[in-house]
Parts: C-alpha cells; structure tokens; sequence
C-alpha cells in the first residue's frame, strides 16, 4: 500500500511540474501579446501623389466612329396615356 501512495505522489509531482509550465507559457503569452506597451515609430506622413492622366484624343479621328450614325429623333406619344384610376380592376 505504500507503494501506490508513493507512485501517486509522484504522479501528482509531475502534474504538478506540467501544470506550472502551462500556467507559466499562459502568462508569458499574455504578457508579450497584451499588457507589455509596443515602441510606436512615428514617421512622417506619406503623400499621395495621383498619378498623371493623360487623354489621347486621336481615337476621336478613327474611321470606326466616323462611320456612325446618330439616333433617329423619337416623337412625342400623341394619344391619351394611362387610366383615370389606376387603382380599379381592367376591365376592357
């Protein structure tokens, strides 16, 4: 019976070691990834510089749009458009 009490105190031993290195890892990562305060480098702003458009107007010259043709002119609708009430069932 000794036996088993010595084996399961050594067991709890080793728990006890795994514990403490789990509760060790937990904090440092804790630490390093939260509470330590990070060095902030201050640099000076970059400016956005826009690049340069620039339009070609020679594809205004091209046969391809010389060759098309304006739209028709649309006349206007002569005849009486929609119901007095729009509202009510047809009835033709």
């Amino acid at each position: 019976m000794a036996l088993t009490f010595h084996k399961r105190q050594e067991k709890q031993k080793y728990l006890f070691l795994v514990f403490s290195i789990l509760i060790l890892a937990a904090f440092s990562v804790l630490y390093f990834n939260f509470f330590k305060k990070q060095k902030i480098s201050v640099s000076p702003p970059e400016i956005y510089k826009p690049p340069k458009i620039e339009i070609n107007l020679n594809v205004l010259k091209s046969s391809f749009l010389k060759g098309l043709l304006p739209f028709e002119e649309i006349k206007p609708f002569e005849d009486k458009t929609g119901r007095e009430n729009p509202f009510l069932p047809y009835s033709p």
